[in-house]
């Protein structure tokens, strides 16, 4: 028996859907990408447009099933992996009252800080709410960028709109609610507000923490499960993606909780690393555990009874998009396969890697001594800091554009080696480790971050297209193709295994020092520069 089903991986940057057959493995049969824009603001805000996003996945969904030449009526579920702790507000309608704020923005600084830096604190929280919000929900509103600050900061900057607010939504539970009229959030995303109570028997926002934190407990939707079907396509939904009317749609996930699934990396104690728009490094554990000083928590996963435990670099492949468009564009822009490499979201990856492995694979490990730091956007692990910025470090006369575009490759790895090491504080991470996203469609890459982690790197394939296989593996178990999410791993399988090579260990070694003394040198600069 094989079934089809439509999976989205709603990203930063772009929507990807495809289409899978599901039986004893997992096969894409059609897959399309459309990009919409994140618009960032001089004050700190990251937005984007709903109606792009939306339109986008129509778009793809109606491109996909041209494509795959299979009947609409053959697809038998839909889901979604998606970008998470975004801000949607919507009215009864469910139309936005504004555009979604981003995981990205940080414009909240002194919503933050009047709501939790007052009184006596530790690590910069105040010491009662820290132990409260611990407590109920095993994590700390302790970041500009959480979505409860930036709830707080529409209800004192835009009094107008917050007082049209009918539900919180996160942007996967706004195309449910498209696609179904229903106003639901899935578990991860309900952890995701900081609100959500993760004590036995609860399963609940806490009103507790709604009254200490500010927020009006009516705006929360009801909570459904990942595998849960949270409703069935209407006329008005299914007639935009071309799609059967009742098609049932399942809960999904958080891009946190399903590219791992996608990965395979499904097994209490199991470390796989993303590097897409954003990266990080996550370990599967099965009990709470906090890091405040490094800001790793462990987040509710997809799985019942698993958490992720996670830490968050907020711009990696960001990093390399920027060199596309700064760096590398006037000597890359050339035509492979017959496509632009700047006019395709897809083909940026395989055409800019394509590139980096032929003109920079003769650099040297250390990139001639140039060192780059990831922090494009600010950062929030293993330090939080909304003022960070990324720099070239140690730049010389005989540098050249290539040990440049070398050396942000390694700073994002080192970056993940920092993580990595702040994880090995609490947990133990997996001997081999699931590399996946864009940035292991490259083998330079994949050999780089096994030489810096000095660690056995794994890759599947098409590692671009985990979010949504871990998607359709949401779909699966929710018609009853699997029992368990953790059956993943049967169905995805290793692609490469790359090994340290030890003849970089020293070299990286010493650049990985240098990397870190970076941001402790200069982090009253970047805030005298950036504040």
């Amino acid at each position: 028996m094989s079934v089809n089903v439509v999976a989205y991986d709603v990203g930063t940057t772009g929507i990807k859907t495809c289409i899978f057959e599901i039986s004893d493995t997992i096969k894409l049969i059609a897959s399309a990408v459309e990009g919409y824009q994140l618009y960032i603001e001089e004050n700190g805000g990251a937005e984007q447009n709903l109606n792009e996003i939306w339109n986008a996945m129509c778009s793809t969904t109606i491109k996909v099933i041209d494509n795959s030449k299979i009947s609409s009526e053959s697809i038998q579920g839909i889901s979604f992996c998606s970008q998470m702790q975004g801000l949607v507000l919507v009215d009864q309608k469910g139309e936005p009252v504004r555009r979604l704020m981003s995981y990205m923005d940080q414009r909240a600084r002194s919503e933050l800080e009047e709501g939790m830096g007052n009184g006596l604190k530790i690590a910069g929280v105040n010491f009662f709410k820290l132990l409260k919000s611990i407590k109920i929900t095993g994590v700390v509103a302790a970041s500009v960028k959480d979505p409860v600050w930036k709830y707080i900061w529409v209800k004192r900057n835009e009094p107008e709109n917050f007082k049209r607010i009918h539900k919180w939504l996160d942007v996967k539970e706004y195309l449910i609610f498209k696609c179904t009229g229903n106003f639901v959030m899935t578990k991860d995303s309900a952890f995701g507000t900081m609100l959500f109570d993760v004590r036995k028997g609860k399963n609940c926002f806490s009103r507790t923490m709604c009254k200490m934190l500010g927020v009006n407990p009516e705006h929360l939707p009801q909570i459904a499960g990942s595998t849960e079907k949270v409703g069935s396509l209407t006329g008005k939904a299914a007639k935009q993606l071309h799609l059967k009317t009742g098609t049932p749609v399942f809960g999904g996930g958080g891009d946190a909780s399903l590219i791992g699934v996608g990965a395979g990396a499904v097994r209490n104690g199991s470390t796989h690393i993303y590097s897409g728009t954003s990266g990080w490094v996550s370990t599967i554990v099965n009990k709470r555990i906090l890091d405040i000083n490094a800001m790793i928590a462990s987040i509710i996963g997809a799985a019942d009874n698993s958490y992720n435990y996670f830490a968050e670099l907020e711009t990696a492949g960001k990093c390399l998009e920027w060199v596309k468009n700064h760096l590398a564009l006037d000597e890359i822009n050339i035509y492979l396969q017959k496509v632009c490499v700047s006019d395709s979201l897809e083909s940026i990856y395989v055409n800019l890697y394509d590139f980096m492995l032929e003109e920079i694979k003769s650099i040297p490990a250390g990139s001639h001594g140039v060192i780059f730091t990831p922090w494009l956007h600010g950062n929030r692990c293993p330090f939080e800091d909304s003022f960070a910025r990324g720099m070239f470090f140690n730049i010389g006369l005989e540098t050249g554009k290539r040990d440049l575009i070398h050396a942000v490759i390694e700073g994002i790895c080192y970056h993940l080696r920092w993580q990595l090491e702040a994880q090995r504080k609490k947990v133990k991470t997996s001997k081999a480790i699931r590399f996946v996203g864009g940035g292991a469609l490259s083998p330079l890459t994949c050999q780089t971050i096994s030489d810096i982690l000095g660690c056995e790197i794994e890759t599947v394939d098409s590692p671009q297209n985990v979010g949504a296989l871990g998607a359709a593996v949401i779909a699966a178990v929710g018609l009853g193709i699997i029992k368990r999410i953790e059956d993943a791993d049967k169905l995805i399988k290793v692609k490469e295994v790359y090994v340290p090579n030890p003849a970089n260990k020293e070299i990286h070694d010493r650049n990985f020092k240098v990397f870190k003394a970076l941001y402790k040198n200069n982090k009253r600069a970047f805030r005298i520069m950036n504040k």
